[in-house]
């Protein structure tokens, strides 16, 4: 009897021990099979291209490399960032080389002194110099947009949009610049004056009695 015990008790504990692997294993082989399908879908769906740059999550940079398993990305940082796959089917890719353009808002601001004449003459000279810039003209359907559009506490802000095409990362920063310099430079031709925040303050005397 005492062996039948014995021999029940070493099969249970087979048993379980079998059953314990079996779960692990079929956790891992969930991955395996989640990523191996998300390669699937990546591969099919094509949502990017070796090269092209693209932000995952939180993560921005190149493509390296697709493989089955997971897709390598090098960050803007220099550094190397494996994705498995079946987290990039389950989030929002954004392909950033695939873009048509690159569109820049900005804000600029004069101060309150510049009055009507000035403030008119700001809006004309920045629409001026973006008319110049090829970059920006490319699209009849996106011109760029320079607007008077509000009274700050403390300057008037002129609204100013424009498009770059085509959609070069570097190539709008060297546009930006180029647009940045010939607005200060035509600025200070006119003594038209940037705002900064300001306060003034009022104190009042009393009259000693």
């Amino acid at each position: 009897i005492s062996e039948n015990l014995l021999g029940a008790e070493r099969v249970k504990s087979l048993l379980f021990s079998a059953g314990i692997g079996g779960i692990a294993v079929a956790l891992a082989a969930k991955d395996t099979i989640a990523n191996f399908f998300g390669s699937i879908t990546i591969f099919t769906d094509r949502p990017f291209q070796m090269g092209e740059l693209v932000k995952i999550g939180d993560h921005l940079g190149p493509v390296e490399e697709v493989g089955f398993r997971s897709t390598r990305i090098r960050t803007l940082q220099g550094h190397l960032v494996t994705i498995p796959n079946s987290v990039i089917t389950n989030s929002c890719v954004e392909n950033i080389s695939r873009r048509p353009f690159i569109r820049r808002t900005s804000n600029i601001t004069i101060t309150y002194d510049s009055g009507h004449t000035k403030a008119k003459k700001a809006v004309e000279i920045i629409k001026e110099v973006l008319a110049e810039v090829p970059q920006l003209n490319t699209d009849p359907e996106r011109p760029p947009r320079v607007y008077f559009s509000d009274f700050n506490d403390w300057s008037l802000n002129i609204y100013m949009s424009y498009w770059v095409k085509p959609a070069d990362y570097w190539l709008c920063h060297q546009v930006n610049e180029q647009v940045n310099f010939e607005i200060v430079k035509r600025f200070e031709a006119e003594k038209i004056e940037f705002a900064f925040p300001t306060q003034t303050l009022y104190v009042k005397k009393e009259q000693l009695s």
